[in-house]
Parts: C-alpha cells; structure tokens; sequence
C-alpha cells in the first residue's frame, strides 16, 4: 500500500475545510515543538493497522519540516518517541524503530538543498546499533548546515533530562569544578540537551489530548499551547499556518504586565 498516496487522498479533502490565513513572517516563532500524537486512531480510523498509522506520520512530519523550513522557523523539535513508549507491543515498538531507522537514512536525499540541521535529543543507548550509528552520521552530515534545525526527540523523557542534568551539576559540585552557590537557573538550562537553542514559543499537540507527556519539561516554563481535536497524520500546512496566525494574536508577557 502506498501511505503517502493514501494521505494525499485524505489530505485534499480535509484543506477543504482549513480556512487559509496570512502569517506575518517579520513575527514567527522561533522555536516550534510538536508532539506527534494520533497516528494510532487515524489507523483505525481508516481500517488500517498502526504501522500504516506511523508511516503516514512520518511523511506529514516531512511535509511539516519542510513548510517549516521554507517559511524560515529556526528550530523545530518533533516528539518522536518518549521513554514511555518501551510499554508499548514489541511489533509495535520494533515498527517505530524500523520507520526512524528508514526516515535518517532517506535523510540524504530529503535533506538535499535544504541546509537543515538534524540533531537528535534523548537516550540512545537502549537503541538498536544501527540506529544509533545513522544517528551520529545524519548529524554529522549535517553539522555544518546553517538552515533550520530539526530535533527528533526519541527515546526522550523529559524527567529523565532533568534528572541527569541534576547528576552532572552534581559531579561537579562534588570534585569542587563548581560552587553550589553558583547553580542557578542558567547552568541548570545549560545541561539540557538543548542547550543551545531557544526555549520553545509553542508547543502543538494533535489528537485531541490536552497534556505535555513529559515533553521538555523544563524548556516549556513560558511557551504558550496549541491543542486540536485531530490526528497528526490530518495535520497539513494550513494548519500549521494557522497555530503561527493565532501564536501571533497572542500577548507574551512573561509574568509581567
């Protein structure tokens, strides 16, 4: 079965009903995080099994990153897989694992001309070999790329990076590198695995859930939300352009006035 002919089909009838908005590209986000949640349903939704439900998520985070990308957002963050998902069938898991797997190495060509950054943030050591050396060598093609810059979140829990973060500020506390007096919030922010990066301005979750899943947990203080009661798979640029169009309506203040 070709996924992405079949999202295509559902993709055309649903911008039907997407009213198409103007975006202010002087005022964009700099930093979008998605949790990709929903492709499960949208599985069943249709008759299909699961896999099928992942593999048509995966081509809409294409289509996303590459709107992203063209439009100027500077850093989009994917939640791809958590800690949690471990819980889940081993046909399933070992599906998610395959299809990333697939995606880093078609990154080569779906990368081409684009000049995007791929990095990824969370634990790979439970991850299969192969996984973990294609990772290292997507990242390493792209390093030096200075378009936007794609973080997939897997096997990410954002728990677990505070925890760690606290360790290694401890360590070096403990063989006197630093002075207890000096961990503020900075340093803390700093042993993050995104460190080098703006938190995010807006985090969008699909499906219908209206929860962060242990999702940058520490990078989210002041980002603003954007809940929809659909599937990721459903998800196509004029929805994007609408969670841009209604972040740039919103007031940020920061706790201020």
């Amino acid at each position: 079965m070709d996924l992405k002919f079949l999202k295509s089909i559902y993709t055309g009838f649903r911008q039907i009903f997407v009213p198409d908005v103007e975006i202010d590209l002087d005022r964009l986000p700099r930093h979008i995080a998605i949790i990709m949640d929903g492709n499960g349903r949208w599985a069943k939704s249709k008759g299909l099994d699961r896999k099928a439900g992942h593999g048509a998520g995966a081509e809409t985070l294409r289509e996303i990153a590459d709107f992203c990308s063209d439009i100027g957002i500077e850093v989009l963050t994917a939640y791809a897989f958590s800690t949690e998902n471990w819980k889940r069938p081993k046909d399933e898991v070992n599906a998610l694992m395959d299809l990333l797997y697939d995606y880093l190495c078609d990154a080569d060509k779906k990368l081409a001309g684009r000049n995007n950054v791929v990095r990824i943030i969370g634990n790979r050591e439970p991850l299969r070999r192969e996984i973990q050396e294609k990772m290292a060598q997507v990242e390493e093609m792209t390093k030096n790329n200075n378009g936007m810059i794609l973080n997939l979140a897997v096997n990410y829990g954002g728990r677990e990076e505070v925890t760690n973060a606290v360790k290694k500020i401890a360590e070096k506390a403990k063989s006197g590198e630093i002075n207890i007096n000096d961990i503020d919030q900075v340093m803390v922010g700093d042993y993050m695995y995104t460190a080098y990066l703006p938190d995010p301005d807006i985090i969008l979750r699909p499906s219908g859930e209206l929860r962060l899943s242990n999702f940058l947990l520490w990078q989210a203080a002041y980002s603003e939300f954007w809940f929809a009661n659909m599937c990721w798979p459903d998800f196509t640029p004029k929805h994007m352009k609408r969670v841009i169009y209604d972040y740039q309506k919103r007031n940020r203040r920061f706790g201020g006035i």
